[in-house]
């Protein structure tokens, strides 16, 4: 698995630095100041003859030459922070409402799971692995030019299983390895109210069904959209919230499904090395329940901050404003 930007990044750097190393080789070979006087020199030639052609090639390219190696200290800067200590991301979708937003800037710790290879993602020096209630950025394993954000749920040998309809967890912990665990993790939904999130429904000119969200006050009403609910969920030390069409739980539909249970519960096993990982709006997110486990070789990173907000008053349109009141932490 190659990781394009990085070569690409690491490429420029490189050209930089040798053009960079023969500059400094000249400055050692110099004086310096005898070196600033010949360069001032062959400019003031350079320019009396730029009648000649050749000698204005000569001329762009030693402002070129001088321009590269100019960049190599902040390119090797931009790519030893981007490479292994942080790196910015775009929130492109709801997927992870209510914790992230459309819009959401965010910073990822990279060497929290590890020193990687920038180019290949091959671990290099080992520091750590993701857990539950980790938010991470990864390669998409269906296509590894994606990056996606998740929320880990499952670890590897756990045992995760989700009713569709109640909107429920149950997770044994490290059940490949320990055959005594017969008790599940202490799972606690609460604080189930009414969101500020609206899922609108509209038909696009090919006549599919797509749907958007809007943010509303909690009295606000809209006619043509769903008021998604939000809860509070808790396991593994962590507290949450999430999304959901209806309350977890809900008993009414608990004894309306009671009969059919067993083809509304899904199960998975995470295998050895991989990680079972769910966006927080439950039911608008493509996750391991539809595509499957993220190979820890995909992960990238841990998200840990929203360093900005930019809001457009609707999609695609201008103009935007910036939400200072989404700058902090991550949940």
């Amino acid at each position: 698995m190659i990781n394009a930007f990085s070569l690409i990044l690491a490429i420029i750097t490189g050209i930089s630095g040798i053009f960079w190393s023969v500059k400094k080789l000249r400055t050692i070979m110099y004086n310096r100041d005898q070196h600033k006087k010949i360069f001032l020199q062959k400019s003031t030639n350079t320019y009396q003859q730029s009648r000649n052609a050749y000698s204005l090639i000569i001329s762009y390219c030693s402002i070129i030459s001088e321009f590269i190696s100019s960049i190599f200290p902040i390119l090797l800067l931009v790519f030893i922070i981007r490479s292994f200590v942080f790196e910015p991301f775009r929130i492109p979708s709801g997927s992870m409402m209510p914790t992230l937003l459309i819009g959401d800037f965010i910073l990822v710790k990279k060497f929290i799971y590890g020193i990687k290879n920038p180019i290949t993602q091959k671990t290099l020096i080992n520091t750590g692995h993701p857990r539950r209630g980790d938010i991470v950025v990864f390669k998409y394993p269906k296509n590894p030019e994606l990056n996606y954000i998740k929320r880990v749920i499952g670890e590897p040998g756990d045992k995760v299983i989700y009713n569709i309809i109640t909107k429920q967890l149950i997770i044994y912990a490290n059940h490949v390895n320990n055959i005594a665990c017969i008790q599940p993790l202490p799972i606690v939904y609460s604080n189930v109210v009414p969101s500020n999130f609206i899922q609108v429904f509209n038909n696009d000119v090919n006549g599919k069904v797509n749907s958007s969200f809007i943010q509303i006050g909690p009295h606000q009403k809209c006619s043509h959209g769903i008021r998604l609910i939000q809860t509070t969920e808790s396991f593994s030390g962590i507290e949450h919230n999430i999304l959901t069409m209806i309350p977890p739980g809900d008993q009414n539909l608990i004894k309306m499904y009671d009969q059919h249970t067993k083809h509304l519960i899904s199960e998975w096993l995470v295998p050895t090395g991989e990680y079972f990982v769910m966006g927080d709006n439950r039911d608008n997110s493509a996750d391991s329940r539809y595509w499957g486990f993220v190979p820890e070789r995909n992960i990238i990173g841990k998200a840990i901050i929203i360093w900005m907000n930019i809001k457009k008053q609707q999609e695609g349109i201008w103009p935007i404003s910036i939400q200072l009141h989404r700058i902090g932490n991550i949940q």
